[in-house]
């Protein structure tokens, strides 16, 4: 007797499915970038700590967190100014650095909750 096997291939289906959690998983991560960038914001009136946002742009999977004030960049990059204790320069860049494990992390989960066992 003969064995037939039946397949049916839903790759297309897989890719949009886990291009979809990857892309939630990398807004998880953002937000999970701003929470922990602004603990150590320079902090006086907050003003700069409530201009944080986090945004990612889901077709190219490219995830930003950023502070829109005019005094943003020089805040974050003048090392000789003084802050509040806890607050920092380079208030975006260590939490960035220090939680890349973290949002990749997050971005796995989300596709293996997609489905991916790989």
């Amino acid at each position: 007797m003969a064995q037939v096997s039946h397949f049916e291939w839903h790759g297309g289906e897989w890719l949009r499915q886990a291009r979809e959690a990857a892309a939630h998983g990398l807004e998880l991560g953002m937000e999970n970038v701003l929470a922990e960038s602004k603990r150590v914001v320079p902090l006086d009136e907050g003003t700069l700590e409530r201009s944080g946002k986090a945004q990612v742009d889901r077709s190219a999977l490219r995830g930003t967190v950023s502070y829109d004030t005019p005094y943003a960049t020089r805040q974050h990059e003048e090392l000789d100014y003084r802050h509040v204790p806890g607050r920092t320069a380079k208030f975006l860049e260590r939490p960035f650095n220090e939680n890349r494990e973290v949002v990749l992390d997050l971005i796995a989960a989300e596709i293996r909750r997609a489905g991916y066992r790989g």
